[in-house]
């Protein structure tokens, strides 16, 4: 079956075409920058890739002979103001191209909306369910709440706060209750949704089998990994401060704290249906999830995370715009070493960031992550999304993979800080020779008195940083 798939760097997606392809099936994959092709299908002769951006459709260019598609867009992340209108005219502009094909089925992934009171994310996935409504295709929508799984922000979010905190002083919404589900499961549901008839023009709610306040699963959580954890519920912190709470303390964005807190005071409960029956599963339980997910981190073995999606830090244009290192009105810090070891150096240069650090003066990085998180960045607690291995897009800790390519021995990485400016740092092997380029493009005065209050501290930082990729201990 040819199906068309959209959000595919996304944390769903990017799981979800590898099981397609386990099925069997063709995959059009839509992108927006095609420098951002994950590699785990890149090179799969099952999947095509076309740059399509649904909020520019007159460019878009979508295969008539597709049979189903899944819209998988959304915009929790993102920073923009106005997300409704822009989720709205993105599925209004995906539904007019996929009504000139031969899809027969659109399967969309939706959040559960039965409150009476909801936040403006889950009204927004409801007015994207009513958009996406055809005379043309089938519509099929999944309704899931928390989702449980390596790499989902709700995962995420509870890890560094459980491993983080063993007394917690929370808001009042941890009371609120939940249906949590695993991701495993919800792919379930997506992949096993396809050509069903019973299932066309209808919506059910996807939900895992326990009803769970955010405390519990805090608590169940901790259990799982052998910890220890007191939780204080106070009713006195209002969604901002609950805001800053989550910003502070855990790896999210700002935004998508601020999005997380007003969802979380709306209970998720889902309806009764026959759905489990007709697709065959039986969806785990929280407990499980959560083992099941931490089975694949210690296998480093993590598909997809949130964080790469761009939305999830400050970076706002395609990578491609960024992947050449600008030459004029830059400062520039390059420093350059004799390889003796290349393997040595690529391996340690494909680990550098996360739970690895920088290789010299750490103290020195998270004191910068410190102040990035102070003024509204992203700062360092986002990590990396596997140990060993980078593509373009993931996140490193305050910086965003530009580019990565062992084969040409080159890695390079744009700044997501708070910057006067914009930050560059590459290394790249030539014969037997790596060279470490940092490149900063000012901007105004300030970013040029940026540069010049951090140089003394370059000397001993990119200095202790390239002599550890190529001396071994």
């Amino acid at each position: 079956m040819k199906i068309l798939l959209t959000g595919t760097t996304g944390y769903i997606a990017k799981r979800l075409a590898l099981q397609l392809i386990e099925d069997g099936h063709e995959l059009v994959c839509c992108v927006r920058d095609l420098e951002r092709i994950p590699d785990e299908i890149e090179d799969d002769a099952q999947c095509t890739f076309i740059k399509v951006d649904f909020l520019e459709p007159e460019k878009a260019e979508i295969p008539n002979d597709i049979e189903a598609a899944y819209y998988l867009i959304h915009s929790m992340a993102t920073s923009s103001s106005n997300f409704e209108k822009l989720e709205k005219e993105c599925a209004k502009n995906f539904k007019s191209l996929v009504e000139k094909t031969n899809c027969k089925q659109v399967i969309y992934l939706s959040g559960i909306v039965n409150d009476d009171s909801l936040s403006k994310h889950l009204k927004s996935r409801l007015q994207v369910e009513k958009t996406l409504k055809s005379n043309s295709y089938a519509l099929t929508v999944f309704r899931a709440g928390i989702i449980v799984g390596s790499g989902s922000a709700s995962f995420e979010i509870i890890r560094d706060l459980v491993e983080k905190l063993p007394i917690m002083i929370t808001p009042r919404w941890l009371n609120t209750k939940t249906q949590p589900l695993a991701v495993r499961d919800v792919l379930k549901f997506l992949s096993g949704g396809l050509e069903k008839e019973e299932l066309y023009n209808k919506a059910f709610d996807i939900f895992g089998p326990e009803i769970l306040t955010y405390k519990e699963m805090l608590l169940q959580f901790a259990d799982v990994r052998g910890l220890k954890r007191y939780i204080i519920t106070l009713p006195v912190l209002t969604p901002k401060l609950s805001s800053y709470w989550l910003y502070f303390v855990t790896s999210t964005s700002f935004q998508l704290a601020s999005a997380l807190v007003d969802s979380m005071k709306v209970e998720v409960i889902g309806k009764n249906s026959d759905i489990n029956d007709l697709i065959g599963i039986e969806p785990v339980d929280y407990r499980t999830a959560v083992e099941l997910a931490f089975q694949k981190i210690e296998q480093n073995a993590v598909v997809s995370s949130w964080k790469d999606a761009v939305s999830s830090g400050r970076f706002k244009s395609q990578l491609s715009k960024h992947i050449e290192l600008p030459q004029f009105g830059c400062y520039k810090d390059v420093r350059h070493r004799t390889v003796t070891d290349e393997q040595f150096t690529l391996d340690k240069i494909w680990s550098i960031g996360g739970r690895n650090g920088w290789y010299s003066f750490n103290k020195l990085w998270k004191i910068r992550g410190y102040m990035d998180k102070l003024f509204g960045g992203v700062g360092l607690r986002r990590g990396r999304t596997h140990d060993t291995y980078l593509e373009a897009g993931d996140p490193l800790d305050f910086w965003r993979v530009l580019f990565a390519d062992k084969k040409e021995k080159r890695l390079l990485l744009f700044a997501e800080m708070r910057l006067p400016g914009e930050a560059w740092l590459e290394f790249k092997i030539v014969k037997d020779k790596l060279y470490q380029r940092a490149v900063f493009r000012p901007r105004g005065l300030w970013g040029r008195l940026y540069w010049y209050s951090v140089l003394p501290f370059h000397a001993f930082v990119f200095n202790g940083m390239i002599n550890a990729l190529v001396e071994k201990d």
